[in-house]
């Protein structure tokens, strides 16, 4: 009887502090969700407000939209610079809670921006401003939120609790794609075009305050005593840039490297891809294109937890390789063979194929790239790196799929994207180990 009254009273503090930990990856979740709906709404209405802030008769209008789009990934090293500076000096909680901020500020302002037939280019300067002021925010917020979540998350469960990173980051995807399929349920394209889309902006800065009460209750990653040295400047190292490029270029490089093949693919995939489904869909029948990239996107949202939990189990540079070499071969057609699927299934199915091996990268990007850095330079570490190679390969891609379509260049593009998850690859398999001593676990 003594044996198990002392087992149930050990066990009690474990449940408590995963309690805590699930409760933390919860509230650190729905703020990653809203900032990244922000972003995606974006790239889901693009079709329906572009003639709001261009001329319809410009034949590069559409160009434009996705240069802006890209335009804003130039920001986020800056805003991976500014967070992760302000996370390992100040505190994951207090950057994540600005960075949302200014998310939803910026959905507002394009929300209510009168159109280029009003008040001319302004319009699209506006836009531009905007969304340049978001790719800041989301920079931060890429960074900050992975190292919160892996910080927060219990060693033996890290690969699990922060696939619940990207869970979220495609769920904003997928609320854009579902605030798109309610307008088409009730509204026509003209009106969707007309001002329904200012409504799915809205939505976004609604939301984000809601998140901004959500972030203010979250346990702090960061100890106490850290951010105690950092305000009485005796922790000169945190988040700074001297430390991260003199003493940790070694994990940085690693951290670009690792990332590089996985945001091309992630932006290929996802951003691409549903676009490419929607074309095809276009003309008759545009609901069954949103269907089939919501359906599909859902389903790569429910893989992340499965790929993190198996990252428990097999290692994370299994998944790494299995994605890598996935990748290197499933790239090419899925870029020439996708935009070619009329049939409904058979779109379906290749994109999610395409997102089985996708979640190899995504389900633990967040986790393997904090556990290459020491606590003082995580946040900034994590997010200048991946900002770096998100702004280099992944916000292009979108840009540069649209410029070898107009061009006639389409398996250029195909070959450029299994190039750079090659390189990825060879990273994979020749410089990370599969277990082994980390500093999340302090075990380096």
């Amino acid at each position: 009887m003594r044996t198990s009254t002392a087992a149930a009273t050990a066990a009690r503090p474990e449940r408590t502090a995963l309690r805590r930990s699930i409760a933390n990856t919860l509230k650190g979740s729905a703020g990653n969700l809203v900032e990244w709906y922000d972003v995606y709404v974006y790239s889901v209405f693009a079709v329906y407000f572009e003639s709001r802030f261009f001329s319809a008769a410009d034949r590069n209008s559409t160009l434009y939209v996705w240069a802006i789009f890209a335009a804003t990934f130039l920001m986020r090293p800056v805003g991976a610079w500014y967070f992760g500076r302000f996370a390992d000096r100040y505190g994951r909680r207090l950057a994540l809670t600005v960075s949302v901020s200014v998310m939803a500020g910026c959905s507002f302002v394009v929300a209510i921006t009168p159109t280029a037939g009003t008040i001319g280019i302004w319009a699209a300067l506006i836009l531009l401003l905007a969304r340049l002021l978001q790719g800041f925010a989301t920079g931060g917020e890429y960074g900050t939120s992975a190292t919160y979540m892996s910080e927060a998350a219990l060693p033996g469960r890290r690969g699990f609790l922060s696939s619940f990173h990207y869970v979220t980051l495609v769920g904003g995807h997928v609320l854009a794609q579902l605030t798109l399929l309610a307008m088409l349920l009730f509204w026509e394209r003209p009106q969707i075009s007309e001002w329904g889309w200012r409504i799915a902006f809205a939505l976004g800065g609604v939301a984000a305050i809601v998140v901004f009460w959500l972030r203010r209750s979250m346990d702090e990653s960061l100890e106490a005593s850290s951010i105690a040295a950092a305000r009485e400047g005796r922790a000169r190292t945190a988040g700074s840039m001297r430390e991260l490029f003199v003493h940790q270029w070694r994990p940085l490089l690693l951290c670009f490297l690792i990332t590089a093949g996985g945001t091309v693919a992630f932006y290929t995939y996802s951003v691409n891809g549903p676009k490419m489904i929607q074309s095809a869909f276009a003309g008759d029948d545009p609901m069954t294109g949103t269907l089939i990239n919501l359906g599909v996107l859902v389903f790569l949202m429910l893989l992340q937890p499965v790929g993190g939990w198996l990252s428990d189990l097999v290692g994370r540079k299994a998944l790494l390789v299995f994605f890598g070499v996935g990748g290197v071969l499933y790239s090419g057609y899925l870029v020439t063979r996708l935009p070619q699927q009329h049939d409904a299934l058979a779109a379906f199915a290749t994109l999610a194929v395409g997102f089985i091996i996708l979640t190899g990268y995504t389900s633990i990007n967040a986790v393997v790239k904090a556990e290459l850095f020491p606590t003082h330079v995580r946040a900034l570490g994590v997010g200048f790196g991946y900002a770096l190679a998100n702004s280099l390969f992944g916000g292009t891609a979108p840009l540069l799929y649209q410029a070898a379509l107009r061009t006639g260049h389409v398996g250029a593009f195909a070959l450029y994207v299994t190039a750079v998850i090659a390189v990825s690859l060879l990273v994979y398999v020749f410089f990370l180990q599969n277990k082994g001593p980390n500093w999340l676990d302090g075990t380096r």
